[in-house]
Order: C-alpha cells, then sequence, then structure tokens
C-alpha cells in the first residue's frame, strides 16, 4: 500500500480491524434497530405521499366546515385540531363532524333538512326524500293522537283502561310515522353515547377513525364543550343509512361494543330516528313515545 492510500485509509490494523466489521455487519440486524427512525427524506416522502394521494373517489358531505373532519387533513391532524374537551360551540358549529368518505350523500349545505328547527343538525338526508310530506304528514298524525290521549284523560273511564288506551295511541302514531318516514326515504338514524369530559377525547378518537375507515355507520358527531351548558356529559351520535335496516344497525352497534365502547353491564345505547328529531318526539313527549326505537340491551342480546 502507499503512502498515500494508508494516510487515507489508515494503517494496516486499522484496515484489518475494518474489513472484520464489516464481514461481521448483519444488515438485517441494522434494519429491524434502526429501519423505523425518522429521517428527513422519510418525512419528506411522507409528505410527497399525502399531496399525491388521489381523492377523487372519496365524499365529504362537511367539506369547508370548520368543525368538520376534511378529506386534505389525516384523522390524527383533524382529533388534534378540534379535540371536543376543549374545543368551544359557537353558533356556526354547535357539533363536530366526521364522514363516511365511501359513501356518497348530498352536501350539508345542500339538505333539506337545514330548512328545519333542529334538523340542521342531523346528516344530510337520501337523495330523493320528500322531508317535507314526512314532517306534514308526522305533525297531523301527532295532533290527532294527542286529541284521542287528551280525550282518554277527561274521560270516566278507569285509570287503567285510559292508561292503556294513551299508551297504545302513542304506539300507532309511532309505527305510522315510521311507516310514512321510511316511504319517503327519510330513513336516517342514530346511535347515542353519551361520556363525560374526561372521555370525551378518548372515545370520539376510536369513533372518529372507525367512521372514517367504513367499519361504522354513515357519519358521526359530537357535542363540543359548551359555554352555556355546564353539564359534564356529552353526546356522540353514529349514524346509519336506515334505521328499518335491523341488520347494519345491529352490525354498528357490534362494532361499537368491539371498539369497547359498549359495557356489558353499563349504561345501554338507544337508537333513534333522525324523522323523531324533526318532529320534536324526545323523552318525556305528550303523545308517549318512545324516543328511541332500539336498544343495545335488547338487540345484543344472546340468543
Amino acid at each position: 500500500m502507499s503512502s498515500d492510500d494508508s494516510d487515507f485509509y489508515g494503517d494496516d490494523d486499522i484496515m484489518i480491524d475494518l474489513k472484520a466489521r464489516v464481514k461481521e455487519f448483519d444488515v438485517r440486524a441494522w434494519w429491524a434497530e434502526h429501519g423505523i427512525t425518522d429521517t428527513p427524506l422519510k418525512i419528506q416522502a411522507r409528505k410527497k405521499e399525502a399531496v399525491d394521494v388521489d381523492i377523487s373517489h372519496l365524499h365529504n358531505p362537511y367539506a369547508g366546515i370548520k368543525y368538520a373532519w376534511q378529506l386534505t387533513e389525516t384523522i390524527e391532524d383533524f382529533l388534534e385540531r378540534v379535540p371536543p374537551a376543549t374545543t368551544d360551540e359557537t353558533p356556526e358549529n354547535p357539533w363536530i363532524w366526521v364522514c363516511n368518505p365511501y359513501i356518497n350523500r348530498k352536501m350539508k349545505t345542500d339538505a333539506d333538512n337545514q330548512k328545519i328547527r333542529g334538523g340542521e343538525d342531523e346528516v344530510p338526508e337520501d337523495e330523493g326524500a320528500d322531508l317535507a310530506s314526512v314532517v306534514e304528514g308526522g305533525m297531523a298524525r301527532l295532533h290527532f293522537a294527542r286529541e284521542y290521549i287528551d280525550m282518554c284523560k277527561k274521560s270516566i273511564n278507569q285509570p287503567a283502561f285510559v292508561a292503556r288506551e294513551c299508551r297504545k295511541a302513542g304506539i300507532d302514531a309511532a309505527k305510522d310515522i315510521l311507516d310514512l318516514a321510511k316511504a319517503h326515504r327519510v330513513r336516517c338514524g342514530k346511535w347515542m353515547l353519551f361520556c363525560n369530559a374526561f372521555e370525551v377525547n378518548e372515545a370520539w378518537g376510536i369513533i372518529a377513525k372507525a367512521t372514517a375507515n367504513n367499519e361504522l355507520g354513515i357519519a358521526a358527531k359530537v357535542a363540543p364543550r359548551s359555554t352555556a351548558d355546564k353539564r359534564t356529559e356529552r353526546l356522540i351520535c353514529v349514524y346509519t343509512a336506515d334505521f328499518s335496516d335491523t341488520k347494519d344497525v345491529k352490525r354498528v352497534a357490534e362494532k361499537l361494543k368491539q371498539l369497547g365502547l359498549i359495557q356489558t353491564k353499563g349504561r345501554p345505547l338507544y337508537y333513534k330516528p333522525d324523522v323523531y328529531t324533526y318532529l320534536g318526539i324526545a323523552h318525556g313527549n305528550p303523545w308517549e313515545i318512545r324516543a328511541s326505537i332500539y336498544d343495545t340491551t335488547s338487540m345484543l342480546k344472546k340468543a
């Protein structure tokens, strides 16, 4: 070896040591230990991949809405941007939304339910839905039920008979309303999950990721922090496309249980069709209609 080579590579002892180290070097073991390390090239590659992702086949009814997931951001970035535990509600953004991007629904801003008080907080109705007819017919049916209930309560019949007739009037009205809604394609509904402010970020994160990954229903929403309502509970709604499709409604409930959001001995979840929201059918309503049509205790009960 020339003196120039010796100066560049080192003396003979160094050369022998380097050759031995090269011979013993385990490439696979090195990658197993260091392959996950972030490097500038890896970071740049990830950014390039994010830019190059084709989202033309995906759908977002909540595009442009500040408190909603956008297809141009990751779910993780969305959850960090608007965490429900510390994000304050505003008149323009009373809910935080995430869509199932694999299901095409009309834009929220184009939905007819935006013209109904309370309906603006629900998912966009189906294409072809006749929401106006359902609301008009449903209100007429509730008016008839209320008149009959009032008549029964003013009668001289036995209390047991009156109570039975009032319950039946509510049951019959509910059936007619659900049939009307199904006939006119007003079919969406939601599982309702309540959790406290300390748990809401975790629960919402699980639901948001599963919804965006096409594992739950058509969309989900969560209540942000309210400056007016001091209750510690937050509501999360997980929407399905059709309240009458019990197989799909049950599938979503089973997935929620699998995700650890339904406890065997805990409080059950209740399912409410959107038509009830449009008509103002809530707990303690004067028509004696149950405010929900399913619950996880009954639906997930083992045969």
